[in-house]
């Protein structure tokens, strides 16, 4: 019997699922600026122009001097690949099953605990100082840019001045631009260092420009609350102040796996009992699968084992192990999955259809039980 799968809308450049194969992300790998797209390049566009002028205009009342200003804009301009971005974000159906296979894949679990051996000793300063658990930090980091490896690399005065003039969340990206040059203006960075995703969020744990302004901490002492350094203390302790100023209860764990759990986002999938702290996770990003994904990861680099509940039949009737096996099986016969780990995004699709095609079959992208035996 097929059982249908509950499934999330998950953008993946929300959660900064950098590292999944088998789905594009929203978050560029972490280059050097001269290293961008064209689209992410600035291009000639006379309306812009003429919004950055209004905008520099008022920029002195939102407190802003006129030098932060010129030093802002210094090379910035219109991004057409941020617009492109934000009119087309593509949600993926996810089920918490997938979710979880790309949140605590084992090369995120692997790198997680050796992050995590790596600055122990500010993890646990952190957690001794705000009372966050520190591999709730760590595990954090890792969704958000892969242990600092995909911090994005898009200029946020660019970015977040290109969405402002497009309008469509003018409001909301026209603060978070003012919020960046004040961030400029503090000290904190300098504009040319100021990079991110094409949506605005920065640093090793993706904070939007106003978030910085609530929440960063100068936790290394040097007079600036750098969360885009080599060095991520800055970065971890402005996660977990942020945990903390948002209800996070010292000694009490996120939740945990349970048979009387009230939680189970998948049916016929494991259920999940939660506490405040879970919520807490939310305030960070408002999804349950998100919060399970952190919660989760954490008990992973602690040394915990895989959930023990199994989780149901996809609606093709495949369970994650035949949906490994087929990508194995494709591979093997040259079609390129990007990976066998059981979640069939793009790359997995065009394998099955390049396979079809190959074979005379009709070419639908839809795995299948009797495709795994085919192969």
């Amino acid at each position: 019997m097929t059982v249908t799968r509950r499934t999330f809308a998950l953008t993946l450049g929300a959660f900064g699922l950098a590292a999944c194969n088998s789905a594009p992300s929203a978050r560029t790998s972490r280059a050097k600026p001269s290293g961008l797209a064209a689209e992410f390049r600035p291009q000639p566009n006379a309306g812009y122009d003429a919004w950055v002028a209004s905008f520099k205009n008022r920029a002195s009342g939102y407190g802003l001097s006129a030098a932060t200003v010129a030093a802002g804009f210094r090379g910035a301009g219109f991004l057409p690949g941020v617009i492109k971005r934000d009119r087309n974000q593509t949600e993926f159906k996810r089920s918490l099953e997938d979710y979880l296979s790309i949140a605590a894949s084992d090369e995120r679990i692997a790198k997680g605990r050796a992050a995590f051996a790596r600055h122990r000793t500010t993890l646990t300063a952190l957690e001794a100082k705000y009372g966050v658990d520190a591999e709730i930090i760590c595990a954090i980091w890792g969704l958000e840019s892969q242990y600092g490896e995909r911090m994005g690399d898009i200029p946020i005065i660019s970015s977040t001045s290109t969405l402002a003039f497009e309008g469509r969340r003018g409001v909301f990206f026209e603060k978070q631009l003012v919020a960046a040059l004040k961030i400029i203006q503090n000290g904190d960075i300098t504009a040319n260092r100021m990079v991110g995703s094409w949506a605005g969020a920065m640093g090793h744990t993706q904070f939007i420009p106003t978030s910085y302004e609530g929440f960063a901490v100068d936790f290394t002492a040097d007079g600036r609350r750098d969360i885009w350094s080599a060095d991520p203390s800055d970065a971890l302790a402005s996660t977990a102040a942020y945990l903390q100023r948002n209800g996070w209860a010292r000694g009490v764990k996120w939740g945990s796996e349970s048979a009387s759990g009230t939680l189970q986002p998948q049916a016929g999938g494991p259920k999940f009992a939660t506490t405040g702290n879970f919520r807490a996770i939310k305030r960070y990003n408002n999804s349950d699968a998100y919060a399970i994904g952190v919660g989760h990861l954490s008990d992973r680099i602690a040394g915990a084992g895989p959930l023990r509940g199994q989780f149901p039949p996809d609606a093709n009737g495949l369970t994650k192990d035949d949906r490994i096996a087929l990508q194995q099986r494709l591979t093997r016969r040259g079609f390129d999955t990007g990976g066998a780990d059981g979640v069939f995004g793009p790359k997995s699709k065009a394998a099955v259809s390049d396979y079809q095609r190959s074979k005379g079959l009709p070419v639908t992208g839809t795995p299948s039980q009797e495709l795994l035996r085919s192969l």
